[in-house]
């Protein structure tokens, strides 16, 4: 007996030896991988000059770990070019505001860690479907627009207690609007966007039809239509149940695959396809055909 635990305390000796020979090798193979500079490839063009050529500069960063492509961005701004237009505001994946395409891919700037990307050479360029102002920065007003006509609001009746004339409290009107968990599991998902455009720019069909609200726009609806404190579901029917509206949904997936809040709008997209289906069925009323 004492012979077989001597031989089993052997085996355990010989082991732990090799798993310490391994992990010893594998951190030295990493640390000689650890990259102390990457080449940041930076898109340039101006909309407001007459040639639309646009050219690339490349910018030599030195790199730390936690270095993300906005602190590469910022450094070469801060210290190499400060000609460079990008936006940003809160660093810290929250305001949506540093949204571009990274190695081809739309991702949030100050989310995205460059020990994380291959190669040496991180590429930045302007978010897609965006009209184009200058180097990295994108004109959001068309997405925007969308945002707003699907009234990212709550409509109720009780949810104005003020009258217009005298900005008086109405007594009759104060009342709780009571949910249960159940009911704020519905739309708690779809209402962590943060309004980036990344979903946006990743979308096909936004690229292809311009009046297509695109999947931010249609998520958020559903967000709204799901909450038991919203009445407004008619009013938003008309600019989503059109030519351009959620039906031109191809459901490509794409804009789920590039959100970093993990909203998922294709899903919101079709469970409010199914919402609408089972509105026209309850009204039990035929699908008239829309004038084109």
């Amino acid at each position: 007996m004492n012979t077989l635990i001597q031989k089993i305390r052997l085996l355990g000796r010989k082991r732990n030896t090799a798993n310490d020979r391994s992990e010893h090798h594998h951190a030295t193979d990493e640390n000689k991988r650890v990259r102390e500079n990457i080449s940041l490839k930076v898109f340039r063009a101006n909309a407001a000059k007459q040639s639309g050529a646009h050219t690339f500069d490349y910018f030599k960063i030195p790199l730390k770990r936690w270095t993300t492509v906005l602190d590469a961005l910022i450094y070469a701004k801060s210290y190499i070019d400060s000609s460079i237009g990008i936006r940003y505001s809160c660093r810290m994946a929250s305001c949506g505001s540093c949204g571009m395409k990274i190695n081809g891919i739309p991702r949030l700037a100050c989310y995205t860690n460059i020990s994380e990307l291959e190669g040496d050479t991180v590429t930045c360029e302007p978010l897609p479907n965006f009209p184009h102002i200058r180097d990295l920065v994108t004109d959001f007003s068309q997405f925007f627009t969308h945002h707003k006509e699907i009234s990212p609001y709550i409509f109720n009746e009780k949810a104005d207690i003020r009258t217009q004339a005298n900005q008086q409290v109405r007594e009759e009107l104060l009342s709780e609007f009571i949910q249960t968990p159940q009911d704020v599991e519905k739309y708690l998902q779809f209402s962590y966007c943060i309004r980036c455009g990344l979903c946006y720019s990743a979308c096909p069909t936004v690229a292809t039809d311009t009046k297509f609200p695109g999947p931010q726009a249609l998520s958020q609806a559903y967000r709204y239509y799901a909450d038991t404190r919203d009445n407004g579901a008619r009013e938003r029917v008309n600019y989503i149940d059109n030519n351009h509206g959620i039906w031109r949904c191809h459901f490509a997936g794409s804009c789920s695959q590039v959100c970093p809040k993990g909203v998922d709008p294709a899903l919101g997209i079709q469970l409010l396809r199914g919402h609408l289906i089972n509105f026209a069925k309850n009204e039990k009323k035929l699908a008239e055909l829309r004038k084109r």
